[in-house]
């Protein structure tokens, strides 16, 4: 009689190779996924029943992600602008995926919204709130219009360093200056 050990499969690599294949080809098949995973279909398949229920677990990660960034970035510390630019450092490692998030419509539609992304959208938005009420952001910009701006950003950036066209160390700079460039307050004349 032969007996086989089954490992288990480890579900953070699995989901974090399918996050780096689906950043760079969002049209990836589930036979594509599981060989960036090295692992064969049908587990794949046993674990993520189809192609929905592994953006969703993606989707999951994603939110795990930025939730942490946002308490790492300390968005209470400091001048706003300063909380923008430590988010943004923050989360460059999810960017990729977030950017596949972005365009997964699915995601943001109906009733079956995961609610991680109102409370992202809730904390990021206090932050650009604050920046209003202490006078450092303009205030004919709403935060909520604020914070799709960041998320369009980041998803813009993290498309443009996996195309080549914008070099990884230009990652934050770029977009903390095109964001508190439009945001900031001018004095008028």
């Amino acid at each position: 009689m032969v007996y086989t050990c089954l490992m288990p499969l480890d579900r953070d690599h699995v989901l974090r190779r399918a996050a780096a294949l689906l950043t760079r080809k969002s049209t990836a098949t589930m036979d594509e996924v599981a060989r960036s995973a090295g692992i064969s279909r049908a587990t794949l398949h046993r674990h993520f029943a189809g192609r929905d229920a592994l953006v969703r677990a993606l989707e999951s990660l994603g939110i795990e992600e930025c939730e942490a960034a946002l308490d790492t970035a300390r968005l209470d510390e400091g001048p706003a602008s300063d909380a923008v630019r430590r988010l943004v450092r923050e989360i460059e490692p999810a960017a990729g995926l977030l950017a596949f998030l972005y365009g997964e419509n699915q995601l943001f539609e109906g009733e079956g919204q995961n609610e991680g992304w109102a409370r992202l959208d809730a904390r990021i938005a206090a932050l650009f709130r604050r920046g209003q009420e202490s006078g450092e952001f303009r205030i004919d910009l709403t935060p909520a219009w604020l914070t799709e701006a960041l998320y369009g950003l980041v998803a813009s950036g993290a498309w443009a360093v996996l195309d080549g066209r914008v070099a990884t160390k230009d990652f934050q700079f770029m977009i903390t200056e095109l964001l508190l460039g439009g945001a900031l307050r001018r004095e008028e004349p």
